[in-house]
């Protein structure tokens, strides 16, 4: 295992107090998968750090939660108990979609707008892939709940979609960006 230097130290911890903001501000809503800036932060995470920090910063985020800081977006809002919510996989797959997000911008220093939004598209469907399914086996078989496949999707991706691809046209833009910006000071984004 490498070591990390302080300014990967301090990028992970970085990213990992915006998703907490992220989940934050959506403290009120009402759904059972709340709308959400945290793909967007996650998205910017894995596009910016890389794939490897990206990730990690996801899971010092979830890390903190299930010890039972509150920085989780539904209640209980921290705790080992939130892995039973119905959302947690969403955040499981927020770690793979950082991962992806990253590993598809190995060149992120040149990369062009669409190499960055195919990332982060990509991304999007990495926390889908394990958010639908762990909302159907909460929902179905520790909540109780009869839920078809069909009202999965309508719960829990047909809202969600359209505002996911803003946000990765946003974060491929702003990650992007940043990333010309640090490579052209000659701090160079890391893997």
């Amino acid at each position: 295992m490498s070591k990390y230097s302080a300014r990967d130290i301090t990028m992970v911890a970085l990213f990992a107090a915006l998703a907490v903001v992220a989940a934050m501000l959506v403290r009120f809503a009402g759904s059972i998968v709340p709308f959400s800036l945290m793909p967007f932060v996650v998205m910017l995470a894995g596009g910016i750090l890389g794939a490897r920090l990206g990730a990690l910063s996801v899971v010092v985020y979830i890390l903190l939660g299930l010890i039972g800081v509150p920085v989780f977006a539904t209640p209980p809002f921290g705790g080992p108990a939130y892995v039973l919510q119905p959302t947690f996989g969403f955040l499981l797959g927020f770690i793979l979609s950082a991962y992806v997000t990253g590993t598809l911008l190995k060149n992120r220093e040149q990369g062009s707008f669409a190499c960055y939004l195919f990332s982060m598209v990509a991304g999007i469907f990495a926390y889908y892939l394990i958010g639908l399914p762990y909302l159907y086996i909460i929902l179905n078989f520790y909540i109780g709940n009869a839920v078809s496949v069909s009202k999965v999707l309508a719960i829990g991706f047909t809202p969600f979609i359209i505002f996911d691809l803003v946000k990765a046209i946003a974060a491929a833009s702003l990650a992007r960006a940043v990333c010309r910006r640090l490579c052209a000071g000659g701090m160079g984004a890391r893997t």
